[in-house]
């Protein structure tokens, strides 16, 4: 029996070799400094400032859609890892089993009991009754580690799960702060397209009086009309913007359509806030998609141990204590009624071996396919990082650009206007003017608008936000 068991053991699959995981760079590209601290690891509450947006992100904590979807799967995860927990231990079973029988009086049970007496001078009845009631149990002992394999790895989903749950409250904040910062945007665009406007208008009424005057022509006149048509078609895309963006974000709150309360006063004031990037490596603690792929790559492992565990014998003790009689007033006599029964069994398959080399073979490709997800999730969350960090490098020397431009040519209306009204600049020239100033003042919101985004994805890409 020993050599038999033995047998079986060194006919179970060798646990396979994985690929090697490419560990994380030590730095950034050029961002050679070994700062250790991350702004990822701020909570949203202190990250961001703004009083409106922390209400829409704490109003989306309870309503959001996908977080309430993301909780229910930890709960059916949690549910899982007390499933594997269960299966480690004894089971005991309450029965009760009345019953009524009958053997052929051909057979050895029937033709024993036609001569035999159930009780003194009374004969089996060939309609035998059966009353059972007691306690059943089972165990199924885990001498090769199956069990504890699929509870490790019905631990690490659940871990997985909550790491899942966080990877959402951090893409939640991060895409309600890019909408809010949005929506402050445009807010500030049709303020400056408004301020246009009033200009434009202006200009228009000059020159039709300087047409009544004949000191201009109705092509002129045309020109002005036709820019200020164009400046106020800009302000009705940029209020359908508005609309879009606040649906867009009343659908991560939970809620149907409507405006969205904001703070738009200090919006070109405000400094971005400072981002500290650490090194690579904190990220693999720091971002919950990493850490999720790391438990998932953890479970896969412990289900190729539990698959291989399944090709040896499996060790069975039953055992079953209680009452047992054919009359009810007989049924709890002591110990006459007393019934019991204890027994162990190995059980080692045999002809069914093809499915658990199947299962065998498929529990390994989930495991190498989870160590290729995880290696891609470390890439990606690298090259986030980098790219925003390049990005917001590059937006504060556009924003100061762009600022610049605006400047110039904001105060060279006030002279372009000046020419005009002396006759001193064509109706041509204060009309491109009014153009490219326009341009130039939307072009710094825009900069604006990129640099808090950027901030944002930067603080989602170094595992912020949960």
């Amino acid at each position: 029996m020993i050599g038999g068991l033995l047998f079986l053991w060194a006919c179970a699959p060798v646990l396979p070799k994985t690929p090697e995981v490419e560990p994380a760079p030590k730095t950034y590209g050029e961002w050679t400094n070994a700062d250790t601290t991350n702004s990822g690891t701020i909570s949203w509450r202190n990250f961001f400032t703004d009083k409106h947006l922390l209400s829409l992100i704490d109003t989306a904590m309870l309503y959001n859609p996908d977080l309430q979807i993301a909780n229910q799967r930890v709960l059916m995860a949690n549910a899982e890892l007390l499933r594997s927990k269960a299966a480690m231990i004894p089971t005991l079973n309450a029965n009760l089993s009345p019953a009524i029988r009958r053997y052929g009086l051909y057979t050895m049970d029937g033709a024993g009991n036609i001569s035999t007496f159930i009780q003194p001078g009374k004969i089996v009845p060939i309609n035998l009754p059966d009353i059972y009631v007691g306690l059943q149990s089972s165990w199924e002992a885990d001498v090769w580690g199956k069990l504890r394999s699929r509870k490790k790895a019905a631990t690490a989903r659940w871990l997985a799960s909550n790491e899942g749950r966080n990877w959402m409250t951090t893409q939640v904040v991060s895409n309600i702060a890019l909408h809010y910062y949005e929506l402050q945007a445009l807010d500030n665009m049709l303020r400056i397209v408004d301020e246009t406007i009033v200009l434009q208008e202006n200009a228009l009424n000059i020159v039709q009086v300087q047409k009544e005057a004949a000191a201009a022509n109705q092509l002129a006149v045309e020109q002005f009309a036709a820019q200020l048509l164009n400046t106020k078609a800009i302000k009705t895309q940029l209020q359908q913007q508005v609309v879009d963006h606040e649906t867009a974000l009343q659908l991560l709150l939970g809620k149907f359509p409507g405006t969205v309360v904001r703070d738009t006063a200090n919006y070109l004031t405000t400094a971005v806030p400072a981002m500290q990037t650490g090194v690579p490596a904190m990220l693999l603690q720091q971002r919950p998609d990493i850490r999720q792929a790391t438990f998932l790559l953890e479970a896969t492992k412990m289900d190729v141990q539990a698959a291989r565990a399944a090709f040896l014998p499996g060790f069975n003790i039953t055992a079953a204590f209680g009452y047992q009689a054919f009359q009810p007033n007989l049924l709890f006599r002591t110990p006459e009624s007393m019934a019991y029964a204890l027994a162990g069994s190995i059980v080692a398959p045999l002809l069914n071996r093809g499915a658990l080399k199947a299962e065998f073979a498929s529990a390994n490709a989930r495991q190498i396919e989870a160590l290729y997800q995880y290696q891609q999730t470390v890439l990606t969350g690298v090259a986030e990082v980098y790219n925003e960090m390049k990005r917001l490098q590059n937006l504060e020397q556009l924003y100061q650009q762009r600022n610049e431009q605006a400047t110039v040519l904001t105060t060279s209306i006030e002279t372009a206007s000046a020419l005009f009204r002396s006759g001193r600049a064509t109706y041509l020239e204060l009309l491109i003017n009014q153009q490219n100033a326009l341009q130039a003042r939307l072009e710094v919101i825009a900069a604006k608008k990129q640099q808090w985004q950027t901030s944002v994805n930067l603080y989602k890409a170094l595992g912020g936000g949960w």
